[in-house]
């Protein structure tokens, strides 16, 4: 089938270093024209290429290469910052919003929290090369860090809630999944409505076994690798 050919001759510009991280393919139409086919076939292609992870559309600025993802490994309590780092890359955290609020559904459940319960509720983007490739939704009980929102929140949080509170986490339950980005958290990542995304679920507890906090990070597919050691 053509838009398999399509793939194909992509995935080799690829691996032969023709196309490189982060560059931008060309527009539909020219590459339609390229491979003489319709874009109906095109796209095609390019659905599956990014499927598998090889390439990414950014909304209203086109098709991109995919840099080698990010190593996530489960087994490490690590700070994005330096898990980046340490792999050659270039992070930034950026907050969207700090505010304390009723806790809803979601958060009442993983927090294992009555009804009407306070929290502390953050949302951050992450970048790598100035790309947002990750929604981060933090939702903090602030009975043992009640003034949280004072400190820089770009930071690391696990740092502020060690060095200011003395939190420890001491274990952390996750839970993996797949979805699509709709509505905010696509605008905020740049992409397209039912971009794949990988979802993450972080529940921390601290160093006397209760539950501190949870996270929510809604991460673009082909910029992470979920790794876990034993």
């Amino acid at each position: 089938m053509q838009y398999v050919k399509i793939k194909d001759s992509i995935v080799e510009q690829i691996e032969t270093g023709m196309l490189a991280p982060r560059q931008k393919l060309p527009a539909e139409r020219k590459l339609a024209e390229s491979f003489n086919t319709t874009r109906v076939t095109l796209r095609e292609a390019l659905s599956i290429l990014e499927a598998d992870g090889r390439i990414y559309r950014e909304d209203r600025r086109g098709w991109f290469i995919s840099p080698m993802p990010l190593r996530y490994n489960l087994t490490q309590s690590q700070q994005f910052s330096n898990m980046a780092v340490e792999q050659n890359r270039t992070p930034q955290t950026v907050l969207l919003l700090a505010k304390a609020t009723l806790a809803n559904k979601f958060a009442s459940q993983l927090l294992e929290l009555p009804p009407f319960s306070d929290v502390f509720h953050i949302d951050r983007i992450r970048y790598l090369e100035e790309r947002p490739v990750a929604f981060v939704t933090h939702y903090i009980r602030p009975e043992q860090c009640p003034n949280l929102l004072q400190y820089d929140l770009e930071g690391s949080l696990t740092d502020i809630l060690r060095e200011q509170f003395q939190i420890e986490n001491q274990k952390t339950r996750y839970r993996i999944s797949s979805s699509a980005l709709f509505g905010e958290t696509a605008q905020a990542l740049r992409a397209t409505a039912g971009t794949p995304a990988m979802v993450i679920e972080r529940v921390n507890y601290n160093q006397h076994g209760e539950l501190v906090d949870c996270a929510i990070e809604y991460w673009r597919h082909d910029a992470i690798s979920i790794e876990s050691f034993t």
